[in-house]
């Protein structure tokens, strides 16, 4: 599992790297731009909305999002990839830290109309991601969505099957979304898959 300082060192050819996997539409980044496509065009179906992206790396979603006024704030434990994401984006409200162990404080002290991660939220264990996702909607407005665009499967078998396709290129290291599984924590999940290792999870505030 890369740490801040991997991280650091793939920075800057971080999106290239997603580029070539995606276009090749192979695992772990097949469907990886449509799922960023697909969340732009719903946060912009919301006008001004104010968006926090967890783990924004170089900031490839929320540069667009930022580009089309929407109010950006993010937080990333890479400090490279931050300084890339600024350079992009010199107004959006950027935090240092590893959200494994928590937010930044001031992004705490508002509500959000979207929260999305992208890629990110694999690295964390399922105990963390529950903690981290319960926080998170806690920080949603009334009307508010979180988005999780990342490898995920419909299912627990789905996965395992497509981790013994994938054979030697699986990363054993990573913790993938199961869809099934997360809705008997979060009955309101909904997943839409993009591809056979990719998918959006949508969370609301509260069971709909």
């Amino acid at each position: 599992m890369l740490n801040s300082k991997g991280f650091d060192l793939w920075a800057n050819g971080y999106d290239q790297t997603v580029g070539v996997l995606d276009e090749a539409d192979r695992y772990p980044f097949a469907g990886y731009k449509r799922i960023l496509g697909s969340i732009f065009q719903r946060i912009m179906a919301r006008p001004h909305p104010r968006v926090l992206d967890i783990g924004l790396g170089t900031g490839t979603l929320t540069t667009r999002l930022y580009e089309e006024g929407c109010e950006i704030y993010g937080q990333d434990f890479s400090p490279q990839m931050l300084r890339i994401a600024s350079a992009k984006m010199p107004d959006a409200h950027l935090y240092p830290g590893d959200f494994a162990q928590g937010l930044a404080a001031p992004l705490l002290d508002r509500e959000y109309d979207f929260i999305v991660s992208t890629y990110a939220l694999h690295h964390l264990t399922d105990p963390q991601k529950e903690a981290l996702l319960h926080r998170l909607l806690g920080l949603l407005k009334a009307d508010g969505q979180l988005l999780i665009g990342d490898v995920a499967f419909g299912t627990r078998d789905a996965l395992n099957r497509f981790r013994q396709e994938a054979g030697e290129d699986w990363d054993a290291e990573e913790i993938y979304f199961a869809a099934d599984e997360w809705k008997r924590v979060f009955p309101q999940l909904r997943f839409e898959p993009f591809s056979p290792c990719s998918g959006i999870l949508t969370l609301s505030r509260h069971h709909v």
